[in-house]
C-alpha cells in the first residue's frame, strides 16, 4: 500500500449514482424509503452524510455495499455496476467500519488490523511479506504501533475505534465507509477520529464516507456533506456552501431550533428580545449566549463587556452593576433586581 499525496479532487468520482429509489421488498410489496438519490464520491475527500433518523442513510449504505440493492437505478464503482461485482471484488474496493462490538478482547491490536488483509489472503489468514508490510504501515500511520501488542480489552474507546479504522485501512481499498465512528466517544476523541479520517483521505487518496449525527465535528472536518431529508433529494456540497444556501437548517425541522449561520451552533429559535451589548466581539458572543439560555429572566436595558480585566456592566433603571462572571450576572438578573 503506497501512500501518496492527493490534494486535488479527481475529475471523475470513484462512486456515482443518479436518481436511485431506495427501499425494501417485503412479501412482494415495494416499500420506498427515499427517492431521487444522486451522488458522487471522490477519492481524496472526507464526506459526511447527515440526516434525521429514518430518512434512509443506513439503507443507502447497504445499497452501496450491495446488501440491499436500490429498487431503481444503479450505483457505479468506477466503470462497474456494484450489483454485478462479486463479494470479494467489492471487499477489495470497499472497506466498512460499522458500529459493532469487538467480540474477542483477547485479540491484540496488530491481530485485529491484520484481519483487514482477509480479502487478499482468504480466511486462512496466512500473511505474506507484502501483507505484513501493509499492516506495519497502517499501524504506523494511525499511531497504533505503540500499542500494537495490547489486547483489545485493555484499550480506551478511542483507541478501540482507531484500531477498527486500522483494520479497514489494511484492507487497502480505495473506499472506506464508516457508520457513526464517533458515537459514544468523548469530545477530544471525536475530533481525533475525524481528523485521522481526513488525513487518511488526503494522504492515502481514500474516498471516505462517514454517517454521523455530530454536526459540529462534521462542519469542522468534512470536505463534503451529503444531507438527506424526508421526501427530498439528497443534497451535497461543502459544509460552507450548504450553510450559506440554507440546507443545514433543514437538519432541524420545526420552529424550535435554528443554526447560527455565523458559527454553526445550534440554538433556540427566536428566544425573545435581548438587550444591546457592546464590547469585543468574542465577549459579546458569550454574554449573549448566557442571556439566550435564560431568556425568561428580566433583562437589563444595556450591557457593556470589557476585558483585561473581564467585567460585565449591566444598566437597569438608571443604576448599573458590575460582575466578573456571566454566572454572577445571570443569578442577579434572576432575582429580578
Amino acid at each position: 500500500m503506497e501512500i501518496h499525496q492527493n490534494s486535488h479532487r479527481q475529475a471523475k468520482p470513484c462512486i456515482h449514482a443518479k436518481n436511485l429509489v431506495l427501499g425494501y421488498v417485503v412479501e412482494q410489496q415495494l416499500h420506498t424509503i427515499a427517492n431521487d438519490i444522486s451522488f458522487d464520491l471522490y477519492n481524496g475527500e472526507l464526506t459526511c452524510m447527515m440526516g434525521p433518523n429514518g430518512v434512509g442513510k443506513s439503507t443507502l449504505l447497504k445499497a452501496i455495499m450491495n446488501q440491499n440493492p436500490p429498487l431503481k437505478g444503479d450505483i457505479w464503482l468506477d466503470k462497474k455496476e456494484i450489483r454485478l461485482m462479486n463479494e470479494q471484488d467489492r471487499a477489495k474496493n470497499i472497506a466498512v467500519v460499522l458500529t459493532e462490538k469487538i467480540r474477542s478482547g483477547l485479540m491484540t491490536v496488530r491481530e485485529l488490523v491484520a484481519l483487514g488483509r482477509t480479502p487478499h489472503t482468504g480466511w486462512l489468514g496466512h500473511l505474506s511479506k507484502a501483507d505484513n508490510k501493509i499492516v506495519n504501515q497502517v499501524l504506523e500511520m494511525t499511531h497504533l504501533d505503540v500499542i500494537a501488542q495490547k489486547k483489545l480489552s485493555e484499550l480506551s474507546d478511542g483507541q478501540r475505534q482507531t484500531a477498527m479504522i486500522g483494520r479497514a485501512l489494511a484492507q487497502d481499498s480505495s473506499i472506506m465507509i464508516l457508520d457513526e465512528p464517533t458515537a459514544h466517544l468523548d469530545l477530544t476523541n471525536r475530533f481525533e477520529i475525524m481528523y485521522l479520517l481526513k488525513k487518511l483521505a488526503k494522504e492515502a487518496g481514500k474516498a471516505i464516507l462517514v454517517v454521523t449525527h455530530d454536526l459540529e465535528v462534521a462542519m469542522e472536518t468534512a470536505d463534503q456533506l451529503w444531507i438527506m431529508i424526508n421526501q427530498e433529494p439528497l443534497v451535497s456540497g461543502s459544509p460552507e456552501d450548504l450553510m450559506l444556501e440554507g440546507h443545514i437548517q433543514k437538519l432541524l425541522p420545526g420552529n424550535k431550533w435554528e443554526i447560527d449561520a455565523s458559527n454553526g451552533k445550534i440554538r433556540l429559535k427566536n428566544p425573545g428580545v435581548l438587550p444591546e451589548i457592546t464590547g469585543p466581539e468574542h465577549l459579546i458572543y458569550w454574554v449573549r449566549n448566557s442571556l439566550r439560555k435564560n431568556i425568561e429572566m428580566p433583562m437589563p436595558e444595556k450591557i457593556v463587556a470589557t476585558e483585561n480585566p473581564f467585567e460585565i456592566t449591566i444598566y437597569c433603571n438608571q443604576n448599573h452593576y458590575t460582575f466578573s462572571r456571566t454566572s454572577e450576572m445571570v443569578r442577579f438578573l434572576k432575582k429580578g433586581k
